[in-house]
């Protein structure tokens, strides 16, 4: 070690020389915690004091830093060395820093500066000082090393970033265009990286305009830090957007990015463009991967997209990439919730017998779910007992699907079991466990012990989600009592769980049933408030509300504003709305929306073909009736024109339904007892024996 000055007679040389201020304030574009501002930041190099004393403390303390940066020299590469100077920065004024730094980078150059510079803000007097790091810039910027006035450019940015003070470095770096140093792309890229770590992803966005604005060039990793933000924040028109502005560009993705894209889309249910995004970035230079496709199957296979999926994976086999577990288990589960459990079943046995892969515990757990959910419970026992002889342990989903599927079939005492066993294998069961138990023991009017369980929950420290609030609301509203349907929604909110459309078409639909249109609107207009998107049975349960109520016309209007949230009316829809439309004698309009739901291919329900055809009879306009029905296929017709003749016997309509009955001879040879026993009883209780013999007659003839 070379002697040095202790730190007291530094400090007592350095006190002594009474050094002046190097620059005078002016306003900053952006506001500085210091007061200060850009107009004297970059004066030319000051003249050096005038007493022979300042000069010889500044060689005093230049010949310190010297001494400690040439000591350790051969350890200085790519980062400058923590000096280890006899300095606290207690016993030096920030003013005096700038001194020393200003004055090392014109008698020592440029890495003594810097070696200084990184020892001064380690401390938090020099740290958050701005113009420390203006002048130590502009004095490296002198000297022509702009590649080092960058690097402190950058310090200054993350550093002052800290305090709050971001937009005033980035002010400074554009300034600092004046001075000669352009703002570049690493810059660029700690700038806009430093706003994202703080949270704020529009100061980013900020930033890289004004920053782009002055001079600074965007490279593949600019647009990455922003596109992985937005993903973060699940901002999926952003994350669009930048990623069109850097595929435009030429910049080619990676493939964690990639990933990260494709996840965001594919979560918020953009998976058609998702999908366009991938093959655009393909033909853009990226070589996408196993997780690349996986993603994107992934998201297909939830979708329900399955024939897609297994499209990507034969293109994925084609550039070369196998199938890991991963890749068969996400199409599995795909399949299984499709309802195509036994070619699922067909694609785990391959996996079964591979010798590359095998089934993990997610792809037992997905085939498991998939015979649960078609109520082959033996079946899912089967697999589980198969996957603990193989040596795997089940998690909680496993249980959690097993005891989902026991409770659905009825089997609760096999729920407990497993409930049990999991507590034994150290696998605790979660609010989801719980919420099937609580659910299966509702369903079968076992009120108190699903109250009881979710009791048990609680004590375990667990507590009632989403799921369990639906739960119990959609029990209230089954039993019509509306009243505690809401206090549990009270509880719900003041725990900070928002309602999901589920919950408010549940509301919707018990309230409609009580002709409580009012709320039902309130609900509704909520929902759409809230960002939330009506379903159809939303739709539906409004529209059936309104025909109830007697409020047609509302009716009408709720279901022309269906494809506003892209809904399409089902047979149950039109049906409603038909049904409501009859009970008010709109026959034509009625009609109207029967023709267009029979356009659309769909078979109107047994309710609304006969109310409809009713109607008309009603109306004594048999010919129309039989023009309804007669655009339904032979079986329905036949089922339909029974019920109806029945329906006019009833009202003594014995001449209309003889009509039909004429008409049924010449479909159904096989006519059904019951219908021509209660035409027969009809006529002879209205006097009509002569229908009753042409009928007969009919039906000998037709025999013969």
């Amino acid at each position: 070690m070379l002697r040095i000055y202790n730190e007291r007679t530094l400090f007592t040389v350095v006190r002594s020389t009474h050094l002046k201020s190097l620059f005078k304030p002016r306003n900053l574009s952006y506001k500085s915690n210091e007061q200060d501002s850009h107009t004297d930041w970059f004066p030319p190099r000051p003249p050096p004091p005038s007493p022979s004393s300042s000069k010889s403390v500044v060689r005093t303390v230049c010949s310190l830093v010297c001494q400690s940066y040439y000591q350790q020299q051969t350890q200085f590469k790519s980062t400058p060395t923590q000096l280890n100077l006899p300095i606290a920065s207690d016993f030096m004024m920030a003013e005096e820093a700038i001194t020393v730094v200003a004055s090392l980078a014109d008698e020592a150059g440029s890495m003594v500066a810097l070696s200084f510079f990184y020892w001064a803000i380690r401390f938090p007097t020099f740290r958050h000082f701005m113009r420390f790091y203006v002048v130590a810039a502009t004095s490296l910027i002198e000297n022509s090393n702009l590649e080092r006035a960058h690097e402190v450019v950058r310090c200054m940015v993350r550093n002052l970033a800290e305090i709050g003070r971001l937009k005033e470095a980035v002010s400074m770096v554009i300034e600092l265009r004046n001075q000669g140093l352009e703002p570049c792309t690493q810059t660029l890229n700690c700038a806009v990286g430093v706003a994202v770590e703080m949270g704020s992803v529009e100061l980013a966005r900020k930033v890289f305009d004004e920053m782009c604005e002055r001079g600074a060039f965007p490279d593949s990793c600019t647009f990455k830090i922003l596109i992985t933000s937005y993903c973060k924040s699940n901002e999926i028109s952003h994350v669009d957007q930048w990623l069109t502005a850097m595929l435009d560009k030429g910049f080619v993705v990676d493939n964690a990015t990639c990933t990260l894209v494709l996840s965001a889309f594919c979560e918020k249910g953009s998976i058609n463009r998702a999908v366009w995004l991938f093959h655009k970035m393909i033909g853009m230079g990226l070589k996408p991967n196993v997780i690349n496709f996986t993603t994107l199957i992934n998201g297909l296979c939830k979708k329900g997209s399955i024939k897609q999926a297994f499209e990507l994976l034969e293109e994925m086999v084609r550039k070369g990439w196998k199938p890991n577990v991963y890749t068969h288990t996400t199409l599995i589960d795909g399949m299984c919730k499709k309802g195509w459990t036994d070619k699922a079943f067909r694609l785990f046995l391959k996996l079964v017998r591979s010798e590359t892969y095998k089934p993990n515990v997610y792809t037992y757990t997905a085939m498991i779910s998939g015979y649960c959910r078609e109520g082959k419970v033996n079946r899912a026992e089967m697999l589980f007992t198969r996957m603990q002889e193989q040596g795997l342990v089940p998690n909680v989903d496993t249980y959690t699907t097993l005891v989902n599927g026991h409770c659905k079939s009825g089997n609760l005492s096999r729920a407990y079991e497993l409930i049990n066993e999991m507590k034994k294998e150290g696998v605790l069961p979660n609010m989801c466990t719980y919420n099937a138990v609580i659910d299966g023991l509702y369903k079968r009017g076992r009120v108190q012990e699903a109250y009881k369980q979710l009791d048990i929950a609680l004590k375990y420290g667990l507590q009632a989600d989403e799921v369990t609030y639906t739960i119990l609301v959609t029990e209230k509203c089954k039993q019509s009592d509306v009243k505690h349907a809401l206090v549990i929604l009270s509880k719900m909110t003041k725990v900070g769980i928002e309602y999901d459309m589920h919950l408010y078409t549940t509301l919707i639909s018990s309230f409609s049933r009580m002709k409580r249109m009012s709320e039902c609107e309130r609900l509704f207009d909520d929902a759409v408030k809230h960002g939330l998107i009506p379903t159809k049975k939303t739709y539906t349960s409004m529209i059936c509300g309104y025909c109830r109520d007697g409020k047609v016309n509302s009716a009408t209007k709720m279901f022309e504003r269906m494809s506003e949230h892209g809904c399409v009316p089902d047979s149950i829809t039109y049906g409603a709305l038909i049904s409501g439309l009859c009970k008010e004698s709109k026959l034509n309009e009625a009609r109207s929306y029967y023709d267009a739901m029979m356009d659309k291919g769909l078979n109107p329900c047994e309710v609304t073909r006969l109310t409809i055809a009713y109607e008309y009879c009603k109306a004594d306009d048999p010919l129309t009736a039989m023009k309804v029905l007669d655009r339904l296929e032979k079986k329905l017709w036949i089922r339909t024109v029974n019920t109806l003749i029945r329906k006019l016997c009833s009202e003594k309509k014995v001449e209309i339904a003889a009509s039909f009955l004429d008409k049924l001879i010449d479909k159904d040879k096989n006519l059904d007892q019951i219908m021509f026993t209660a035409f027969v009883t009809a006529c002879y209780d209205s006097g009509h024996y002569v229908l009753v013999s042409d009928i007969q007659e009919r039906i000998s003839k037709g025999i013969g």
